[in-house]
């Protein structure tokens, strides 16, 4: 999936994750085509001025931002930031384009790397000091168009984990404290980590307001109100590579990692297996001719003809590697008309019938993928408690749930909560609880009146997810 980089937390993306980055690419691309966004680029660099403009919004990163402060042997003038988000680049331009509400809305987006200089320790996908992401940039004349764009965008994005990676999410807000600084509002899609009980976010879509077209100016002539300025209603939106560190953990096992198929840079890896030195070569000829008719069937397929290795190595390379499905082609296989398929997530073999073999197969990794989102699905259910207690949550979080409770909404009464639920024992440190998001599907049972924090004294507003959190 990666090598190791001589700089500290960043990481070669090897061709067998890339694919995976490639994919997604191309199926959020096509979504947001539809909407009417436009793919375009803007520079990685960032005045030092520019930052400073917006000094609320770049405080969550100013301790990430990396700056250039050399050019060969010359001190510059003045620093240049990497771009650790690009709105401070990209909205002086959206000034200069909006003059009148016709050139409303602007609907961009840009797929990039951006730097944050992460003082944590790094981890490969999950933290690091470059990624890659798409960061999506749109401004409206009105905010109803603005905000319905914010829940297109969660959809699509909850795509991406439901239809590509097999992994079930939570759509939600989240919190006050946790929003994106600047904005409005932000709507997330969380998953679940079976392995240690933690959620991860998988991805953002933020209403931004007015607020940063104020800072801006991206303004125009208020088409119902004479002589005066109407400021514009913006959104921006995010995923990141750290899609592929959710899967990896989502779906890995002791073998390795398991690929869905959807995303899979080979889907089916076909082996031979029984030759000897006299029919080698009309095997092969065979293997060859099961996997050209695959790849003319539309099935992402190769295979391993390598002589060094026997099939037993082979097995467990491409067990390791995660291919959805491999086929062992042997002497009694093809006087059978047949193949053995051996399924990666759960170790089932079966025959196939060489006959109309590509369409078994497309619909063998459909199910396939179905398999692995509700195996994943399960994981998450029986995990995912609800309850009014603190003491109870307490020990829920411990016994690695995420939580459904009461919450009031107020950032220091979730602070609160993550100091009461953070232990230290014997074990170490485990991290508190922080709100993951308030799902926008609420829990059909009746809200409480208080916050699950057993000093607050404020109402309860709604149920808020919790957890333990990347």
């Amino acid at each position: 999936m990666i090598e190791y980089y001589d700089v500290s937390g960043c990481y070669v993306l090897r061709p067998w994750s890339f694919a995976v980055w490639e994919a997604i690419q191309a199926w959020f691309d096509s979504g947001i085509k539809k909407l009417g966004v436009k793919n375009c680029y803007f520079p990685m660099f960032v005045s030092n001025a520019a930052l400073e403009r917006e000094k609320t919004h770049i405080a969550d990163f100013a301790p990430e931002v990396a700056w250039v402060t050399r050019a060969g042997q010359s001190e510059m003038a003045e620093p240049i930031a990497i771009r650790p988000t690009s709105e401070t680049v990209m909205y002086p331009s959206y000034k200069k384009w909006v003059q009148s509400h016709r050139d409303l809305p602007i609907k961009l987006n840009q797929w990039c790397n951006v730097v944050r200089w992460e003082f944590k320790h790094p981890t490969p996908f999950l933290r690091t000091r470059e990624f890659l992401w798409q960061e999506g940039h749109t401004a409206f004349a009105n905010p109803s168009d603005a905000e319905k764009e914010v829940f297109q965008i969660l959809d699509l994005y909850a795509g991406v984990y439901n239809d590509l990676l097999a992994i079930p999410v939570v759509k939600g807000r989240k919190s006050e404290k946790e929003k994106f600084a600047g904005g409005d509002f932000t709507t997330t899609v969380e998953a679940y980590v079976a392995c240690n009980g933690r959620g991860i976010q998988g991805a953002t879509s933020h209403h931004l307001g007015q607020n940063f077209s104020k800072m801006f100016d991206i303004s125009y002539e208020d088409p119902a109100k004479e002589g005066e300025r109407a400021f514009a209603w913006q959104n921006s939106w995010g995923l990141s590579t750290r899609t592929i560190g959710a899967m990896v953990m989502i779906h890995g096992d002791d073998k390795g990692l398991i690929l869905p198929p959807r995303v899979a840079a080979v889907q089916v890896i076909v082996v031979p297996v029984g030759f000897k030195t006299e029919n080698k070569e009309w095997l092969f000829d065979a293997v060859d001719k099961v996997t050209k008719d695959l790849v003319a069937g539309g099935i992402k397929a190769e295979h391993d003809l390598r002589e060094n290795y026997n099939a037993g190595w082979k097995f467990n390379h491409w067990e390791l590697k995660g291919v959805p499905i491999r086929f062992e082609v042997g002497p009694n296989d093809l006087a059978k008309n047949q193949v053995t398929a051996v399924i990666r997530h759960n170790g089932e073999k079966r025959q196939m019938s060489l006959d109309g073999l590509s369409e078994a197969v497309k619909t063998l990794l459909d199910e396939i993928h179905d398999a692995m989102y509700q195996k994943v699905l399960a994981q998450r259910d029986s995990h995912l408690k609800t309850t009014t207690c603190m003491e109870e949550f307490k020990k829920l979080l411990d016994d690695k749930c995420i939580i459904l409770s009461p919450f009031c909404g107020l950032p220091e009464c979730e602070e609160e909560i993550k100091k009461a639920s953070t232990r230290e024992d014997g074990e170490g440190a485990q991290m508190g609880a922080k709100t993951l998001c308030i799902p926008l599907e609420q829990p059909k049972q009746e809200l409480p009146s208080k916050c699950i924090f057993p000093s607050c004294c404020h109402a309860a507003k709604a149920f808020a997810l919790f957890g333990r959190s990347y």
